[in-house]
């Protein structure tokens, strides 16, 4: 059976295929009883109106900026190069992708960014969201203009964003430790945690979720506070190793963030029998060939193609006025050993 068109929807409500047209997109100039018809015949049909087909016809652009961290940060470049290579992709499509970077973990300075956009130049935006009122405020500000704002890899859920894309941080981060747990289980001691930054909602949730499972299940195990890296290797080199110099009964490392070549560097020296256990996160060039090495135990990914593109279809759907649901897709949390690297 063929799908019906807007000449069967007018034909249905004896109107033209003009009145049609404005009952569609909205325009003024139809009277109740009328409009009324056409819905009707709509809802008779089983007509659903072809959004991107419009939007073609009518050579729409969808303009969409990325806010994504700046800096050495593997996984980050590795997203921002994802944006890129999907910008060439789908051109043909009319979907104009960009890139602004921001200083990473810098709240301010991404609420500035974001209160800067002209909302007669974008479309919609993809944001890796720092946690604060001013961050908020200023996606207030850009919802309230009409421009849609979907949160990416890290949430911001008491703000106005229409989707988050990206995996479940507390699952994430509950993963971690089972992992950890287990090839420590015979080994008590103490387990190191390094982050980026607590005000970041993804390094917060991971975090919660691996305390929460190492606290119920692995009570020979003991969580040191948090180490903040700043996602920088230098940084993560200097403090992992004043750690690892403090305490010699140090038999896990819980990486939740970036900087895992200072992971790397501050173990160099380590012979392989006195080395923890070590879970870190993202399967960049560097922790791959740690874990091909043996240095690294495991390592929890997200796949980048499919946040990004999950990301566009969202916004895509917020700016037609459709579900960001119903085009978006779950992320999973995905564990790789060194024996099935992709």
């Amino acid at each position: 059976m063929s799908r019906p068109t807007v000449h069967d929807v007018a034909r249905t409500a004896g109107v033209s295929l003009s009145t049609v047209d404005r009952v569609l997109n909205g325009r003024d100039g139809v009277r109740a009883a009328t409009l009324e018809r056409v819905n009707a015949a709509m809802r008779e049909l089983g007509y659903q109106r072809d959004v991107a087909a419009a939007n073609l016809s009518k050579r729409r652009r969808y303009r969409l900026r990325f806010f994504l961290p700046e800096g050495p940060n593997a996984f980050m470049r590795g997203v921002q190069d994802e944006v890129e290579s999907c910008g060439s992709e789908m051109w043909p499509e009319r979907v104009e992708l960009s890139v602004e970077t921001v200083p990473p973990f810098d709240a301010e300075a991404l609420a500035e960014r974001l209160r800067a956009v002209d909302p007669e130049a974008v479309d919609g935006l993809a944001v890796v969201a720092t946690d604060s009122a001013a961050v908020m405020a200023a996606i207030a500000r850009l919802v309230e203009a009409g421009v849609p704002v979907v949160t990416l890899v890290s949430d911001l859920p008491s703000s106005r964003r229409g989707y988050f894309v990206g995996i479940d941080n507390v699952v994430a981060g509950r993963t971690a430790a089972g992992l950890l747990g287990r090839f420590c289980r015979f080994r008590p001691g103490k387990v190191a945690v390094i982050a980026g930054s607590m005000v970041v909602r993804d390094h917060v949730e991971r975090r919660l979720g691996f305390e929460q499972v190492m606290r119920s299940e692995f009570p020979t195990l003991e969580v040191m506070p948090t180490i903040e890296g700043l996602d920088d290797a230098d940084v993560v080199a200097d403090k992992l190793g004043a750690l690892l110099a403090a305490h010699d009964d140090l038999v896990g490392i819980y990486s939740l963030g970036a900087g895992n070549r200072g992971v790397i560097r501050a173990l160099s020296d380590t012979p392989e029998a006195e080395r923890p256990a070590i879970v870190v996160h993202e399967l960049t060039p560097h922790t791959r060939e740690a874990l091909l090495s043996g240095m690294f135990d495991a390592a929890i990914n997200q796949d980048i193609g499919r946040e990004v593109r999950g990301a566009v279809r969202a916004l895509r759907a917020l700016i037609d006025g459709a579900s960001p649901e119903a085009a978006g897709e779950r992320i999973g949390v995905e564990v790789f050993l060194r024996d099935n690297l992709p």
